[in-house]
């Protein structure tokens, strides 16, 4: 992605002293470097709309800073707010690579943010991880021709862990298939990286729906913070949609759900991503969040643990609640595994001042984290994915209203990961 274009290491390269003495500071760099604590960049919308994706992130940061001086290792990080723009996300990226220099770039959290901090790194030949956005509109996002697949090309510093969307759409069928229904889908997909994947008639949720004998009513892209819903809801009225699907941001998930009650849509099953993954999102809802599903990607019953600490998934969320006051949330998981890491890839790299060698690293991890083994390279993936994206296992849950007020998050759908265990099955809404 280069191209001829003018990076930070060419810079550096042509400011310095002068041609021999560039060539001896080179050479000399990495036993400087080595004094220096290792700096790591994080970006992750932690303001706007997206907030929610963002609450976890002091509490993971300061326990990696706490946890990598009991081991020794000295490390620095630079936080960014993207504040949920995309235009922000690759203008802090941008001052984390040049300003700031870091030696690695980590962020986290929906296309808005992961793309433009990917894009910018790639440009500017800095190693990058990502997550918390389904790979392909990561990876076909930052293409130069997103519809042309045989001009996709593969990254050289960019690298990208999470589940994708064959698997989503693998767990809200299997969630469906458990309840009796017309086949009838209401789409709610808006116009931002991932409404325009899942509603995709190639890649999202359309063809495979028709393959699986569903009827899909897609009324079209919207923009994100819309206030009236009311053309959707009428047109899932008039298709007699039992199933409602979607991607939405937590604040329009609130706005539709509290006009579609009001005028009377009632399907039998809603499951929606992004806005159900947080449990201030459900209880915002009051009585009317019970039943909801969505995709689950952590949970303090997933079977993993921390590369870094040993604690296992339910240790850290209980360590969460009990710093904070506030239930967990799935992003914690994510957000701990891109600290773990980046200690094993710098741990591994022959220079940590070289985003070449720091690059390869990435490429050659294998390492269990938090969320799962994480590897890149893998054949489950398309050929054109394989060098930069890593799968991570994903289920289904549902939210159930519990006696004493809040919420619980239920797995119920375990078939693309058995290994988390299942804690009931879905039910209908009421």
């Amino acid at each position: 992605m280069g191209g001829n274009m003018f990076t930070r290491r060419d810079f550096l390269k042509t400011t310095a002293a002068g041609g021999t003495a560039i060539a001896v500071s080179a050479f000399a760099a990495p036993a400087i470097a080595q004094k220096k604590p290792i700096k790591l960049g994080y970006v992750s919308p932690q303001t706007g709309p997206l907030a929610g994706f963002g609450e976890a992130d002091k509490f993971v940061i300061d326990n990696f800073i706490a946890t990598t001086k009991k081991l020794g290792l000295s490390y620095e990080v630079v936080v960014k707010d993207s504040q949920s723009n995309p235009n922000r996300a690759a203008a802090v990226a941008k001052e984390l690579i040049v300003t700031d220099e870091v030696n690695l770039v980590l962020v986290s959290s929906t296309p808005e943010t992961t793309n433009p901090v990917s894009t910018t790194c790639e440009a500017e030949e800095m190693p990058c991880i990502s997550t918390v956005a389904p790979w392909q509109p990561w990876f076909i996002g930052q293409q130069g021709n997103p519809g042309d697949p045989s001009s996709w090309k593969p990254f050289n510093y960019a690298y990208h862990f999470f589940w994708g969307l064959e698997d989503i759409i693998a767990v809200f069928t299997g969630m469906w298939s458990q309840i009796e229904t017309n086949k009838k889908v209401g789409g709610l997909f808006p116009n931002d990286g991932d409404g325009n994947a899942w509603g995709d008639k190639v890649v999202g949720f359309p063809p495979v729906l028709e393959k699986l004998g569903y009827s899909l009513t897609d009324t079209g892209r919207f923009q994100n913070l819309t206030d009236d819903f009311s053309a959707q809801i009428n047109a899932f009225k008039q298709g007699q949609t039992d199933i409602l699907t979607g991607v939405l941001i937590p604040p329009d998930l609130t706005t539709f759900w509290n006009q579609a009650k009001q005028q009377g849509l009632k399907p039998k099953i809603a499951s929606i991503g992004k806005a159900l993954l947080f449990p201030q999102t459900v209880a915002a809802l009051g009585n009317a969040g019970h039943n909801l599903s969505t995709e689950v990607w952590w949970t303090p019953s997933h079977p993993f643990k921390s590369s870094l600490t040993g604690q296992t998934a339910a240790d850290v969320a209980a360590a969460f609640t009990q710093a904070t006051g506030r239930p967990w949330t799935q992003p914690i998981g994510f957000a701990h595994a891109l600290f773990e890491l980046a200690v094993d890839v710098m741990k591994r790299a022959e220079d940590v001042g070289e985003g070449d060698a720091v690059a390869k690293a990435i490429g050659q991890t294998k390492l269990d984290t938090l969320v799962g083994p994480i590897a890149w390279g893998s054949d489950k993936l398309p050929p054109f994915a394989q060098k930069n994206v890593a799968k991570t296992p994903l289920v289904g849950g549902q939210w159930r209203l519990k006696t004493d007020g809040g919420y619980d998050l239920v797995v119920v759908e375990n078939r693309l990961a058995p290994n988390v265990p299942l804690g009931g099955k879905l039910e209908a809404l009421t």
